[in-house]
């Protein structure tokens, strides 16, 4: 049996999302299955799934804007700038520093953060640099120059109390953050600490929503297994239309799907250059403006 469509997939920790895809082609038989947007082994939560013919959308989905939920721990930094590190730095937080650090302290360093910011990707990541990925390096004692990243973090909000541990002189809290894609939540969180004057490192992490799929509603693969086993498994699946959940949408008159089956270009009012076009709740193509108004498909979907 053939699948198509978008799988919501709970990734559990200590897999990586090649590991998701790699069984998940098991389960389905079928080969044709890719990931919109990679999580790292540590940490937990939603993974867009598409397959069949849903894979055409793939790159939409990974340039959709993504939702996590995580924790920051100031006291000490980590190599890797999460918990799975080896410590690099320590300033402990003593009592009279915790007292500094009030709530509104932290929620006005946060809000420093929001709008078009300039990351450095951390050394154990797989940003790739004259042709080699950076945690080989890392991996390898070799240091290199990391390019400049712009991403834009559309939300950066503390969701619990700052919690001081004293015997162990650290200061932790909840947070989310709404992101673009390619923003490194550990080093965020690690260069939130640098401006609060502490070393840091993202001691949790999970992605809540992604590419318009929320955690809520994620599987476990052991629940696509069991759906499976149970002959139910187009539950699951949702339609190809949640893959462009981020892209400006177009509705179009039947002259224009005539024309767009012919690959021809066609006229349109839109705000971007990438668009959506519909007809009736169903995606009939991936449109890119070529010269004003005109658009040509890039993607037929009919």
């Amino acid at each position: 049996m053939s699948y198509n469509g978008i799988l919501d997939i709970y990734k559990e920790a200590g897999m990586t999302s090649h590991d998701v895809v790699f069984k998940l082609r098991k389960i389905l038989q079928t080969k044709k299955i890719g990931h919109g947007g990679t999580l790292d082994p540590d940490v937990t939560g939603v993974l867009p799934i598409a397959v069949g013919q849903a894979t055409r959308v793939i790159e939409y989905m990974t340039e959709a804007g993504k939702v996590y939920e995580g924790q920051v721990t100031l006291g000490f930094s980590t190599e890797t700038e999460d918990v799975s590190g080896e410590v690099v730095s320590q300033t402990p937080v003593t009592a009279e520093a915790a007292a500094r650090l009030t709530p509104e302290l932290i929620d006005a360093t946060m809000a420093t953060f929001t709008g078009e910011i300039t990351q450095i990707p951390p050394m154990y990541s797989a940003v790739k640099v004259n042709g080699r990925k950076l945690y080989e390096y890392a991996r390898a004692g070799e240091m290199v120059a990391r390019p400049e990243r712009r991403v834009t973090i559309s939300e950066f909000v503390r969701t619990s109390t700052p919690v001081f541990d004293g015997d162990n002189q650290l200061i932790r809290f909840d947070f989310r953050v709404a992101c673009s894609k390619g923003t490194y939540v550990r080093t965020l969180a690690v260069d939130l600490g640098a401006k609060l004057g502490f070393a840091s490192h993202m001691s949790y992490l999970q992605r809540t929503a992604s590419a318009g799929l929320g955690i809520a509603q994620a599987l476990k693969l052991s629940e696509i297994e069991q759906l499976k086993a149970d002959d139910q498994l187009d539950k699951a699946f949702l339609p190809v239309e949640y893959g462009v959940s981020d892209l400006e949408k177009i509705e179009l008159s039947d002259a224009q799907v005539s024309e767009i089956s012919f690959g021809r270009f066609i006229k349109i009012t839109a705000q971007n250059e990438t668009v959506a076009g519909f007809q009736n709740g169903k995606l009939i193509a991936i449109l890119q403006q070529r010269d004003g108004r005109l658009y040509k498909p890039k993607k037929v979907m009919i």
